[in-house]
């Protein structure tokens, strides 16, 4: 009796031993996800949180199993080709596995998995680098939203602030960020003492397999020509 696809033995090579047992351990749980579930889904995410993105697995760890980490190991895992792939059309999840992006195990109906990566977003203070959703700007004046404290801090952040009678005063106008512009550290710090969020983690279906099916929902970071069946 020919052996499963699912039970060949997996070689990644250039390697350490205990890195290469770690990735043949995530191939064999992503290969074995595959023969549990009925069907799986590739996603994208922008401004991952790692701590909101384990509350949404965790939400729904009685029905599905998500992966993230090396592309190349995901895919290794489902097979790259109609060749080696574990089920049949699978390597068309793998040929979208691009980028900023994850898999998802599940044995929820399709209609529930698209409400819920379509409805999910959350609101975070944005990083250095990331850019400005929108232009804000400090008028000239008394800052009372600081103690007297912070005032050095403030000036370390490159806002022109002083003393007046224990109050910080902007002494000047002071442009915080410009739409468009990415943030430097200090503008990402200013931010968040101001209690300004501008990042939202989102997640972006781009494919789902079950089954005899097949099918994109746009394109992914490199669709590779990849078409729905």
């Amino acid at each position: 009796m020919p052996k499963s696809k699912r039970d060949r033995p997996v070689t990644l090579s250039k390697t350490k031993k205990k890195g290469r047992e770690h990735k043949e351990t995530i191939v064999n749980s992503i290969r074995q996800a595959a023969e549990d579930y009925s069907s799986v889904y590739v996603f994208s995410f922008e401004n991952m949180r790692n701590l909101k993105f384990k509350e949404f697995r965790d939400q729904l760890k009685s029905t599905s199993r998500f992966f993230l980490g090396s592309n190349k190991v995901m895919q290794i895992s489902l097979g790259r080709s109609d060749s080696d792939e574990l089920r049949p059309d699978l390597h068309k999840i793998s040929k979208v596995l691009h980028g900023n992006a994850g898999l998802c195990f599940t044995n929820l109906p399709k209609e529930e998995v698209e409400r819920l990566f379509s409805e999910y977003k959350e609101y975070d203070f944005a990083r250095t680098g990331s850019i400005a959703t929108e232009k804000v700007e400090l008028q000239e004046g008394p800052l009372e939203q600081f103690t007297h404290e912070m005032e050095p801090f403030l000036r370390k952040q490159g806002m022109p602030v002083r003393l007046n009678k224990g109050v910080v005063e902007l002494v000047s106008d002071f442009l915080v960020c410009d739409e468009g512009k990415p943030l430097s550290p200090e503008s990402a710090r200013i931010l968040r003492l101001l209690g300004i969020k501008m990042a939202t983690f989102r997640l972006h279906l781009i494919s789902r397999w079950s089954p005899g099916e097949f099918e994109l929902y746009g394109p992914g970071p490199d669709d590779s020509g990849v078409e729905s069946s």
